[in-house]
């Protein structure tokens, strides 16, 4: 069992063995893999299912379309599980972008209505607020971080009357600040503005209940942190929500009874599954629920205490090199991602020194994104450490 302490001095207590779970992971035998936040390797038994879903398809066509259908349930229960939601709350997305375009489009906007975001968002939880302002005469209003970091007050003082929605990342991409969604939320919940949330850069490494947060709107591709495929996204609607947001993307499996193909009846599914127009990703379904329950398996609570206290190591051990931090050093002001910057090297060559190494980050912005999951070691951040020459 590791004890790592964090920097209040409290000790993680965490129910793992790293050794048992790298050997899910094929990619530690070829590199050391801290690039989550981009795209993560897939484990072999989520390789394991989607091979098995392509050779059923393959041999049998879809004789066995029934169990195909069972595996999504199977993985919509799993998803809710994750996020402390109903399975009727949840829907499956080709991406996060998907997801905040549903949310987007679906708000009955009036002119002169606004959107409160912040002005370090990935570009998929800005372009679809943006386009907005031609359609119907939305602003997007873009609250500036202070020092890598985002201020509920400065939220706070963007809202106003005509204020319709919050949307914001529940992680930075490009700092690794974890934004206060609880906070956030109760703000939102106060003034009843809708509080969509782009979760990609958190689900699966850090711990999100959907229901503490007063969320309305939730999307995430499953490609990063919950260590699935690309191509198969979870989207989560409040029930409370459902009926007051709009469906721009009726298709024919959004009705009631979808598999009366010639009885035309505009009856929508009372549920969040009526925003999953049409026919699934199956194979990509088959690599989510497997991904799901292997961290499910793992359990969020050992895996967010994993990720922080291998993240507090490297950040530790950059400051003692003479690297700049960008991301918050403070438990609850970070996930999985830590951003660091030289005032010597370029952040593409500090990029190709650890590439060459066989260390597998990104550049992002001014600097490199240093990104470990659960199954990382204490030894890979110090190989990286050790790489890294001192300024």
């Amino acid at each position: 069992m590791d004890i790592l302490p964090d920097k209040a001095g409290k000790e993680y207590a965490l129910n793992i063995h790293a050794d048992t779970w790298r050997a899910e992971f094929p990619v530690t035998e070829n590199c050391i893999y801290m690039n989550h936040a981009g795209v993560a390797p897939l484990s072999g038994r989520v390789r394991e299912a989607m091979v098995g879903f392509v050779e059923d398809a393959t041999v049998n066509g879809a004789v066995h379309a029934e169990r195909w259908a069972e595996a999504a349930e199977e993985c919509r229960v799993a998803a809710a599980r994750l996020l402390n939601a109903d399975a009727t709350e949840i829907a499956f997305m080709k991406n996060t972008t998907q997801g905040i375009l549903i949310a987007a489009n679906g708000i009955d906007w009036r002119a002169g209505d606004n959107v409160v975001t912040t002005a370090v968002e990935f570009p998929a939880n800005i372009y679809p607020w943006w386009s907005l302002k031609e359609r119907y005469g939305v602003e997007t209003r873009m609250v500036p971080e202070r020092e890598g970091c985002i201020d509920v007050a400065d939220i706070a003082a963007a809202i106003d009357a005509r204020t319709r929605a919050v949307t914001i990342s529940h992680v930075e991409f490009a700092s690794g600040f974890r934004n206060d969604i609880q906070a956030i939320g109760k703000l939102c919940r106060e003034r009843d503005i809708w509080f969509v949330v782009d979760a990609i850069q958190s689900l699966g490494a850090i711990a999100v209940d959907v229901k503490a947060a007063h969320i309305d709107i939730l999307a995430a591709d499953g490609h990063k942190w919950l260590l699935a495929p690309e191509g198969a996204a979870i989207f989560y609607c409040a029930a409370g929500k459902l009926e007051r947001l709009i469906n721009t993307n009726v298709g024919w499996a959004s009705v009631v009874n979808p598999r009366d193909f010639l009885n035309y009846e505009l009856t929508q599914k009372p549920d969040a599954t009526r925003f999953e127009e049409g026919s699934y990703n199956s194979v990509g379904l088959y690599g989510l629920k497997a991904a799901l329950e292997l961290l499910l398996e793992v359990g969020l609570a050992t895996v967010e205490a994993r990720v922080l206290g291998l993240t507090a190591h490297l950040m530790a051990g950059l400051e003692a090199k003479g690297y700049r931090v960008i991301t918050p050093k403070e438990d609850a002001a970070r996930a999985g991602i830590v951003i660091f910057e030289s005032p010597r090297y370029s952040p593409a060559d500090i990029y190709e020194l650890l590439h060459v190494h066989n260390i597998i980050t990104a550049e992002r912005g001014s600097g490199v994104r240093v990104s470990p999951h659960f199954y990382n070691t204490e030894l890979e951040i110090n190989r990286l450490l050790e790489v890294l020459p001192v300024l």
